[in-house]
């Protein structure tokens, strides 16, 4: 049972914009812990931006400043804007909710529901 859908990867040039969605149940979206992760070929799963019941958000160091998460409650629905894209953002987007993380929301540990991935690829 797919719980958790994304939308909106694709294939852009360095420096392009893409925009991802990621659209829940309200169960799922009243999670504690909403986010996206990446995983690109041979590499390990990382926290890319989170949000933490609606209010804290958290990114990693390597897209501070390019990309942006962001909620539209009435739709139930996640965004990460992800601007000035670099070849090295190439992977797949994975979008994640956890009912009750918190310590962390950028750890994978704090998650127990995920989607199927939408793939980005960023050209030079």
């Amino acid at each position: 049972q797919v719980q958790l859908v994304e939308s909106g990867g694709g294939s852009v040039q360095a420096e392009g914009t893409l925009r991802l969605s990621c659209t829940t149940s309200a169960y799922i979206y009243s999670s504690n812990c909403v986010g996206w992760f990446r995983q690109a070929p041979g590499k390990e799963r990382e926290g890319v931006a989170a949000v933490y019941r609606g209010r804290s958000t958290d990114y990693a160091d390597s897209v501070k400043g390019r990309f942006t998460i962001s909620q539209d409650n009435a739709k139930n629905t996640l965004y990460l804007e992800m601007n000035s894209l670099k070849p090295e953002d190439t992977a797949m987007y994975y979008c994640a909710a956890g009912r009750y993380g918190g310590a962390w929301c950028l750890s994978e540990s704090s998650y127990d529901y995920w989607g199927q991935g939408t793939q980005v690829t960023v050209s030079s």
